[in-house]
């Protein structure tokens, strides 16, 4: 990636400057060693910023997960090195995975950019330093994970306790939009308990869960503890949630592929947790401090291009407000370029693929023919990588399938309503519940309304937050199962309860 390369529109130009990584060809990595897929087969994975191709990774066929599922298994059974490491030196090997991935944050960050098309300044100020962040917080767990001792009613005596032990071997299938941080989400909590993991990067991403496999060799994490098979998933990812040498499947993803995911995991009754889309709503009340809601619900839906499971794609806003909303919602809106995403002032960048940009785009012209107005935006920037003008939809009614399908992408759709109970029935009024927003200066419609709103993670006077130590997880067809703080301990996690008669 030695040239420079212009994207050019009729009101932009985006100049893509040379990367200073240079990833190399990406294979398999099982048993701590990193090998080419049995069959030899490989696939591209490209920059989205200029569709250009950065390397070559193998493509992980059946027998490829099946070797990778026995290593996790060695690595787990009794006698192992894992199985025998005590929680505090578990703790240590976390941490040591934190600070390696902070010491490799500039290359780490760059990789993620190249990979997925999403600024530097979202991967060097967010997204690495959120994962090192995670390993950090799960490396106070290990020491924590205990049972508990329990009253025994039943008669007799006897001394009833519990055990909190690991699952076993876990398959781990993570999303394109934030790589290493939904990674870290995974393989963090999962390592905390004393799993071992099988992981499957998304295809359009794989090169930062590549490189994080060479930091757990740099970090002592014992080999066949953590693998990798790039791969795609109706090959790769179902082979891993067929194999019945697999305990567990955690999926971050669509609707769809969780659906069939539940279906297969059926056949060996393997422990699932889900986190599929998301149709936020962002709610703005009339009586809130309107600019500030404005400029939040602009991070709401164009952060990471609008790539986001979270994005607050559905702006309600009370009719008494809108017009006030409305103007600062524009007028910042315009303001909004995309850009090198290498370049450190860049806020808007690429799309992951030709393939979704022209998806997000049907969506603009199924929303005109519905009936909406694009107010902002609606169209691709140049021809040279997948670049889209931040989209603004007014006119928008909850029933549109703008307003119901998850896009994706940066595209807004604006509805107005009447009052609070419009306000709550329209919100709830989708197949999902992952997240949603709520604007208002009155602290007790605030805390009602967040009791209403069916949301697995509610945000008052504030957007698109999370923390590691606060559970994250969806409603209805948004998936089961949570994931950070203390919940993601329970997922990952088996409880046993020991009954020890005393009479005898």
């Amino acid at each position: 990636m030695a040239e420079t390369l212009t994207a050019t529109s009729e009101d932009i130009a985006v100049e893509l400057t040379p990367s200073k990584a240079s990833p190399k060809p990406g294979k398999l990595f099982i048993g701590g060693e990193f090998v080419d897929a049995l069959s030899g087969k490989t696939f591209e994975t490209r920059n989205p910023a200029t569709g250009a191709v950065i390397t070559d990774i193998a493509e992980a066929g059946t027998e490829d997960v099946e070797l990778a599922v026995r290593a996790a298994r060695k690595a787990f059974e009794d006698g192992s090195p894992w199985r025998k490491m005590s929680p505090r030196d578990r703790s240590r090997a976390l941490w040591k995975l934190a600070e390696l991935i902070r010491q490799n944050a500039d290359e780490l960050s760059e990789l993620e950019t190249l990979d997925t098309g999403k600024p530097i300044f979202e991967s060097s100020k967010f997204d690495i330093p959120q994962a090192a962040e995670c390993f950090e917080y799960y490396a106070g767990w290990p020491t924590k994970i205990a049972g508990e001792t329990i009253a025994n009613t039943a008669g007799g005596e006897a001394l009833v306790y519990t055990l909190r032990e690991p699952i076993g071997v876990c398959g781990q299938i993570i999303p394109w939009n934030f790589p290493l941080q939904m990674l870290s989400w995974k393989v963090a909590p999962a390592l905390a308990c004393g799993n071992t993991i099988v992981l499957k990067p998304a295809e359009q991403t794989p090169l930062t869960a590549l490189r994080f496999a060479e930091l757990t060799l740099e970090a002592g994490i014992p080999a066949g503890v953590f693998n990798v098979v790039t791969g795609f998933g109706p090959t790769t990812g179902a082979a891993m949630v067929s194999n019945p040498g697999i305990d567990k499947i955690a999926f971050t993803g669509s609707v769809e592929v969780g659906k069939e995911i539940m279906r297969t995991a059926a056949g060996t009754l393997k422990r699932v947790s889900l986190e599929l889309g998301g149709k936020s709503p962002n709610v703005v009340f009339a009586d809130a401090d309107l600019e500030t809601a404005a400029k939040y619900a602009l991070g709401g839906i164009f952060f990471n291009q609008g790539e986001m499971c979270t994005a607050g794609s559905r702006i309600f806003v009370e009719e008494a407000g809108y017009d006030a909303f409305m103007s600062v919602l524009r007028s910042r809106a315009q303001k909004m370029v995309a850009g090198d995403p290498l370049h450190p002032k860049t806020r808007l960048g690429a799309l992951i693929s030709e393939e979704h940009l022209n998806r997000v785009l049907n969506y603009v012209a199924v929303g005109k023919e519905e009936g909406a107005n694009v107010a902002i935006g609606g169209t691709r920037i140049g021809s040279k990588g997948y670049f889209m003008k931040p989209t603004v939809l007014e006119g928008v009614t909850n029933q549109m399938r703008v307003a119901q399908e998850e896009i994706f992408g940066p595209v807004a759709s604006v509805i107005k309503f009447k009052d609070i109970e419009e306000g709550i029935r329209e919100a709830n009024n989708s197949q999902f519940g992952l997240a949603a927003a709520i604007w208002t200066r009155d602290v007790k419609k605030a805390h009602n309304v967040a009791k209403r709103i069916k949301a697995g993670t509610v945000w008052i006077n504030t957007i698109s937050t999370t923390d590691n130590a606060v559970p994250f997880g969806g409603y209805k067809a948004s998936g089961f199962g949570r994931e950070l703080g203390r919940a993601a301990i329970d997922l990952y996690t088996e409880t046993k309860s020991v009954w020890v008669d005393l009479n005898q």
